[in-house]
């Protein structure tokens, strides 16, 4: 049974909230292992604030890296069908011929750290010619000023917002924008036994 997403605690465990979306995506229920969720709390909220406090600056991207790295061990030692790749730099981008792009058309999800604010952490979870599709961990109800950015509020097993490819993209600090190239990051994540083959995707471009 596949689980509806869930958002975070606090003001800061967007990250860890993030990767176990994207196994309740990816996975039913009864398949995710507990030594996975324990490894995603024990790696994660690492970061310290301006004033010392642990993990109250959330996630850093090096226990994204961590992780990412862990899951491909894990997989392979206990035989469990994750697949993940950590991207960063020019590799993170929505287009046609992006590595987003492809894993999406796959079946996989990307977890991707965004601004908003401050750098946030979401699960993207499709896209189409002009949107990008995603499960934001942070509750609103208040719609977005902007109308490139739109609440979902049907779909609670898969995504909560809508955001242009112009403002993902972004290099600059709005909302969602994936922010400078130099500091970009994202995790690629595949369920192995659901992952379809390159031949076997429907194209999202005509």
């Amino acid at each position: 049974m596949k689980n509806p997403l869930n958002y975070q605690v606090t003001e800061y465990d967007c990250g860890p909230t993030t990767l176990f979306n994207a196994m309740s995506f990816l996975f039913k229920r009864e398949e995710v292992p507990p030594d996975i969720m324990k490894h995603i709390m024990l790696f994660c909220l690492d970061a310290y604030n301006i004033k010392g406090e642990f993990g109250k600056n959330g996630t850093s991207r090096m226990a994204m890296m961590f992780l990412s790295d862990w899951f491909n061990q894990f997989g392979k030692v206990k035989k469990f069908p994750i697949y993940s790749e950590y991207l960063t730099g020019k590799e993170v981008y929505v287009g046609e011929n992006s590595r987003i792009m492809y894993a999406l058309q796959q079946g996989g999800v990307v977890v991707a750290r965004v601004m908003y604010g401050c750098w946030h952490y979401v699960l993207i979870t499709g896209a189409d010619q002009k949107q990008v599709y995603l499960f934001d961990p942070y509750f609103r109800k208040k719609p977005f000023h902007k109308p490139e950015i739109k609440l979902i509020d049907d779909m609670p097993c898969s995504r909560n917002r809508s955001v242009s490819w112009d403002m993902l993209n972004s290099t600059g600090k709005g909302f969602y924008a994936l922010g400078p190239l130099e500091i970009r990051e994202a995790t690629i994540l595949f369920n192995r036994d659901t992952q379809k083959k390159a031949a076997d995707t429907i194209e999202y471009f005509i």
